[in-house]
């Protein structure tokens, strides 16, 4: 198994740096590897951030989850590490990623991971 990297993702000057608003990007052909079966899982994820100083550059981010196509790795694992790539390259207001994986034995699953988590806006 070969590690994903985050080298090929790029970013680009947000051109509205002092508005807040939100980009919404769908991913609807994820793929990766259940790590017990080795059997494809396929998923949509959809991204939701408010940009800082930064924006992801939409082609790089392809790139990026093409390289989990032959990952054996479960869900959590995917939501969590993919927001934590995303949050150092483009340090964001606020994002949030919604992985629903297709039904595999009569069970869908969705992960949701949140930036900052709803624990740390409450310390602020």
């Amino acid at each position: 198994m070969s590690q994903v990297s985050t080298q090929i993702l790029e970013t680009f000057d947000n051109p509205f740096p002092e508005r807040d608003y939100c980009i919404e990007i769908v991913c609807p052909e994820f793929t990766s590897l259940c790590p017990k079966t080795g059997q494809p899982d396929f998923g949509v994820l959809t991204f939701t951030y408010c940009p800082d100083a930064r924006c992801i550059e939409l082609k790089s981010l392809k790139m990026y989850l093409q390289q989990f196509r032959d990952q054996g790795i479960f869900y959590e694992n995917i939501t969590n590490s993919i927001v934590e790539d995303l949050v150092k390259k483009i340090e964001p207001r606020h994002l949030k990623c919604e992985a629903a994986f297709s039904a595999r034995g009569g069970i869908t699953t969705k992960v949701t991971v949140q930036y900052p988590s709803p624990d740390e806006k409450k310390e602020d």
